[in-house]
């Protein structure tokens, strides 16, 4: 299920580039264009989800965290550490309405680091 006015959904149909960091048949993980950390993928399962309350089945769920380890491991922060994001709706500053998860990481994080 595509949305046709969803930024992540064009991306994900490849009618706009990204810099892909992984990619399989049900998510695909790619750079963050803002990036808040010297590491900051985003993944996003391609079926679309407004967001994290949308009624997305749990083993969809479960696959689309299951790949922030692959993700981590590729970014090579697995082992120095990494922080876990997902922004809910408006008031949570998710700024497109598919859900996503941002992967950060590539240096040490503070109380002023970014909670996105």
């Amino acid at each position: 299920m595509h949305k046709e006015d969803c930024l992540f959904c064009k991306i994900v149909a490849g009618d706009i580039p990204s810099s892909k960091v992984y990619e399989d048949d049900r998510v695909l993980a790619f750079e963050d264009l803002n990036p808040q950390m010297p590491v900051h993928t985003l993944i996003v399962p391609k079926s679309h989800y407004d967001n994290i309350g949308d009624g997305i089945p749990d083993d969809e769920m479960g696959y689309l965290f299951n790949t922030v380890r692959k993700v981590a491991d590729l970014q090579g922060i697995a082992e120095s550490g990494y922080r876990v994001i997902v922004n809910t709706n408006d008031d949570a500053q998710q700024s497109v309405h598919h859900i996503h998860v941002h992967v950060l990481g590539g240096a040490p994080m503070n109380a002023g680091s970014p909670a996105l």
